[in-house]
């Protein structure tokens, strides 16, 4: 016999769990974790690109290929259950990203805004059916001249992609 408000519960950290694994798979040029956080058929709208996911990840492949450097912080995540195994899902974000353009111009943003997703359940899993990204801030900024290395100092070890990051050693299923 199933719980209504336990099943609510779950199926929210399900979510939740979902837009986390979003953050890791496009910081961290981690294809499998961006892959499993949206459904094959699903729609991303995301300012430079608006279409079928697969192209949204053509593109994130293309910008890791150029070394960047992103971190995205979730905070605020409101989850309304619809009627037909469908959830609507309002996500704030702030995002640092710094990379070279196609013209080898490097570049600084920190950008803030919402994820606005649907959310669809299939079998016993949650992921994005279409997602709309709505900027709320947008402000460019100065790179740092410095090396990394010069930087960070003896703060080490530097976060990096997958699987040189040190989260993947914690998480030995994803190396």
């Amino acid at each position: 016999m199933s719980d209504p408000k336990l099943d609510a519960l779950l199926d929210k950290e399900a979510i939740r769990d979902c837009i986390h694994r979003y953050c890791r798979g496009i910081d961290r040029a981690d294809e499998a974790a961006l892959v499993s956080s949206y459904w094959p058929d699903a729609h991303d709208c995301h300012g430079a690109y608006d279409g079928p996911v697969e192209g949204f990840f053509e593109m994130a492949r293309a910008v890791w290929k150029t070394g960047p450097r992103n971190i995205h912080n979730v905070g605020n995540i409101l989850i309304e259950f619809l009627d037909n195994g469908q959830a609507a899902v309002e996500t704030y974000f702030i995002a640092f990203q710094r990379g070279t353009g196609a013209d080898g111009i490097e570049r600084q943003v920190l950008l803030c805004g919402r994820y606005c997703d649907l959310f669809e359940k299939r079998g016993d899993e949650w992921r994005v059916l279409k997602r709309t990204v709505v900027y709320d801030w947008v402000e460019h900024q100065e790179p740092p001249k410095d090396s990394e290395a010069e930087r960070f100092g003896p703060r080490a070890p530097i976060g990096s992609n997958m699987p040189h990051d040190p989260v993947y050693a914690l998480f030995p299923k994803h190396e």
